[in-house]
């Protein structure tokens, strides 16, 4: 978590970049400030800014300045709490154990990930099985139009106006109570049919590229009438494009197993 973010101390008493700011940055082993005699180490600074890099926050001299600043009121205030002797109650203890274990836990499955960035041939061999399981070619998706309304009856009346040369998405702006499309002359984004409700899907699946549906189709909104304007094969995104998502997929499936071996191991009274 971002601690300028997280922290509403970020704000408070915001200066311009010190003078020794920059040389600062090339004596590591130099402290970024001392409190009352407690040195604030320059890798507590750097590992803030590794954080916020890594939610892509550019680093600028005055974030460097922020940074330091949050540091030292975060002293200042922890330096006062230990004098209340917070530090040594029971939640206190707890907190620190828990975030002690966090930390290790993070440290330990960073360390595990980089000795096994996955090589080309392993995201490749991933890309193709979420492939073949998730991408049917025999597919079709469908460009649809529909015209919603209440009761059979107008349904009716409105599939025999389009028989006789009505213009659907005309009757769609005027008469279709779905509000999602009617605007649109009734117009669907394409779909192959799984996030549409059972009966539309299946009316829709048996048309042929500008077909309308022979009579009404009902659903629990209403009255469907139904028109396909073009079918296609869907296309699987290529490897390049997914690269990344693939990469996370699998990185992500590599910690799941270590942990889960870890777990078998483990003796757990």
């Amino acid at each position: 978590m971002s601690l300028l973010k997280s922290s509403a101390l970020a704000g408070v008493g915001l200066c311009g970049l010190l003078a020794f700011g920059i040389a600062v940055a090339e004596e590591t082993n130099k402290p970024v400030a001392v409190v009352n005699g407690v040195a604030i180490p320059q890798s507590r600074l750097e590992f803030v800014l590794k954080m916020q890099a890594q939610q892509g926050q550019k680093e600028t001299p005055e974030m460097r300045a922020q940074v330091r600043d949050v540091l030292v009121t975060r002293e200042i205030i922890a330096q006062e709490a230990a004098k209340q002797g917070l530090d040594k109650s029971e939640e206190y203890q707890a907190q620190m154990d828990l975030a002690r274990q966090q930390v290790l836990v993070n440290a330990y499955l960073e360390d595990y990930l980089k000795k096994n960035d996955p090589t080309e041939e392993q995201l490749k061999a991933e890309y193709e099985r979420v492939k073949a399981e998730q991408f049917d070619p025999k597919a079709k998706e469908f460009k649809a139009r529909h015209i919603l309304v209440k009761t059979e009856k107008e349904a009716t009346a409105i599939l025999a106006q389009l028989k006789k040369g009505a213009k659907f998405d005309e009757i769609a702006k005027k008469k279709s109570t779905d509000t999602g499309s009617n605007k649109k002359g009734g117009e669907l984004e394409w779909t192959d049919g799984n996030n549409m409700v059972k009966p539309f899907a299946e009316a829709m699946r048996a048309l042929a590229k500008g077909q309308t549906s022979e009579k009404p189709v009902q659903s629990q909104y209403g009255f469907h009438i139904i028109r396909v304007d073009d079918v296609r094969s869907p296309q699987f995104p290529a490897y390049e494009e997914v690269k990344d998502q693939v990469a996370k997929q699998y990185i992500g499936k590599q910690r799941d197993a270590l942990v889960e071996g870890l777990r078998k191991a483990a003796t757990v009274e």
